[in-house]
């Protein structure tokens, strides 16, 4: 997933580490478009119209992705891949490189267990399969009567029960590192967290930042100088799907719609050298 990843588990098996290992090789192997043997990939080579069987977890991803997509008005949207590449944040695709007025989201339909593109529009689930990770890893330590953790994956988080001190696991949200703004410290028991910004992966060009985030209804990078937004979740996958969102959405409309579902968010605009924060009620009321 072009990252990296921890784990903190209080009385880890001596196997853990593998058994983790196993969950992020399988989330790779279904959904990462830089494996060209990947089942996102094989979708993404596939005839427009045909239809296409995918495995339990990567369909699940893919549904999530498209209520997402509805919920958002296509600020989130999983088939950007040929865009994504497009602006040289992604691998060269064999599908989804021809330009389209339609919302590629609205170009995947679904059948059951099978899926198909009805345009030239490839999946890209860059917004929400680390997410969608970092739960799948908690499902595993679970089954392995396992109850007292705090996971992370490129920055998604999740933390369940307490650490050995009987604290809660207090985890300090990211912040764009060029930008002046108090720490905010939550603690993560049976939540997650993710963040989605304008400085972890970007270029400049032409003395412009160009964000690895799309905006799908223009058709190029994030310009509206939100420079990160954050979720508190119960699912790290809709965290990661609702920042990218958010994100997109920039900050009025944003905040609006992360207001209107009860969501926990912090949003950061950028102001010079400076951040203005923002924060949803429902954010502002865990802190309190």
């Amino acid at each position: 997933m072009g990252s990296s990843w921890s784990a903190h588990i209080v009385d880890p098996p001596a196997d853990c580490q593998a058994r983790i290992e196993a969950v992020l090789t399988a989330v790779i192997g279904e959904m990462s478009n830089w494996e060209a043997g990947s089942d996102i990939s094989r979708f993404n080579r596939s005839p427009i119209g045909q239809w296409v069987m995918l495995p339990p977890a990567m369909m699940g991803v893919l549904r999530a992705g498209l209520a997402m997509a509805r919920l958002s008005g296509g600020a989130f949207d999983p088939a950007i891949g040929g865009l994504v590449a497009r602006w040289g944040f992604g691998p060269v695709l064999a599908g989804g490189t021809a330009r389209s007025s339609l919302a590629p989201w609205t170009c995947i339909e679904l059948d059951g267990d099978y899926a198909r593109r009805t345009a030239d529009v490839a999946l890209d689930f860059s917004g929400i399969a680390k997410g969608y990770a970092v739960d799948a890893v908690a499902v595993r330590l679970r089954a392995l009567d396992l109850t007292n953790f705090l996971v992370e994956i490129g920055g998604e988080l999740r933390g369940e029960g307490v650490k050995p001190d009987i604290q809660p696991w207090w985890v300090d949200i990211e912040t764009p590192v060029d930008l002046s703004l108090p720490v905010l410290r939550v603690a993560l028991c049976g939540l997650s967290v993710a963040t989605s910004g304008d400085y972890r992966r970007f270029r400049l060009e032409g003395g412009r930042r160009l964000s690895h985030s799309i905006d799908p209804a223009s058709a190029t990078p994030v310009d509206n100088g939100i420079a990160s937004v954050t979720v508190l979740h119960e699912s790290a996958m809709l965290a990661d799907a609702w920042a990218t969102a958010i994100l997109v959405l920039g900050h009025e409309k944003g905040m609006a719609l992360a207001t209107r579902h009860g969501l926990a968010a912090r949003l950061i605009r950028r102001d010079g050298t400076c951040g203005l924060e923002y924060m949803t009620p429902a954010l502002a009321a865990m802190l309190d």
